[in-house]
């Protein structure tokens, strides 16, 4: 039991690099994991009732949620705002209000908790690398004549319409590529090759808060009417 509590007391005093230990005391479910700070959090649908989920939050702004809504969700590093969507909230597309943590036993929306301290100073919480920049990782089109995968670079505008217009495009062939020349006769990237898609945080990176963008200016078009771009530049004016 003593060593435990020698366990405890290194974690809480880790958890005053990101908050004080005044401001996470009665916050239920702290808990510190390598470079975040955890806490239970959830969002309550009329409909659906409570989903339960783990909040975590970084230095550089970036929040995500695991889902804990029933034992077999597998529902991983969710943005608040998709963690919002999937629990089937009514009024949804205000995450700061609908999304909560509990306080001294009772449910507190983010945006009266000190949780979003880092998110907001990060240009708020714009998707941004560690550079300050806003960052998309590379992404795989599949082209529909011979069936191999290719690479899109999303580092400007222009490529990310190129993307976007080729990920709508059923017919999508490897000769579209404006950017590289190459046609259903190039050899396909090995998989090897393939795990390497420019996160800032990892190299091999599955996908995280850091390469993984759920919307921003550069990557949703006002000039286009699919529903994703809709949704975003809708929500942008609100």
């Amino acid at each position: 039991m003593a060593n435990g509590g020698a366990v405890d007391e290194r974690r809480e005093s880790e958890t005053v690099v990101l908050f004080s230990e005044e401001e996470l005391r009665e916050m239920s479910g702290v808990k510190q994991t390598g470079d975040c700070i955890e806490v239970t959090c959830g969002c309550t649908s009329h409909r659906y009732g409570d989903a339960v989920g783990r909040l975590r939050v970084f230095p550089n702004g970036d929040l995500e949620i695991s889902c804990e809504c029933t034992p077999g969700c597998d529902e991983d590093k969710l943005s608040p705002a998709a963690f919002e969507k999937h629990s089937g909230r009514e009024t949804a597309r205000k995450w700061k209000n609908n999304v909560w943590v509990i306080v001294n036993g009772e449910k507190v929306p983010l945006s009266k908790t000190v949780l979003l301290k880092y998110y907001n100073q990060s240009s708020n919480g714009s998707h941004r690398s560690q550079t300050g920049r806003v960052f998309h990782r590379d992404e795989f089109v599949r082209c529909s004549k011979c069936n191999k995968e290719r690479r899109f670079r999303l580092r400007t505008k222009e490529e990310c319409r190129v993307h976007h217009d080729s990920v709508a495009n059923a017919s999508w062939k490897c000769a579209d590529l404006p950017f590289d020349k190459l046609t259903c006769d190039d050899d396909e990237e090995r998989a090897s090759r393939k795990v390497y898609r420019g996160c800032s945080r990892s190299p091999t990176c599955k996908g995280c808060t850091s390469c993984v963008c759920f919307g921003c200016e550069i990557c949703r078009f006002s000039d286009c009417n699919c529903q994703t771009c809709t949704d975003f530049t809708t929500n942008a004016k609100a």
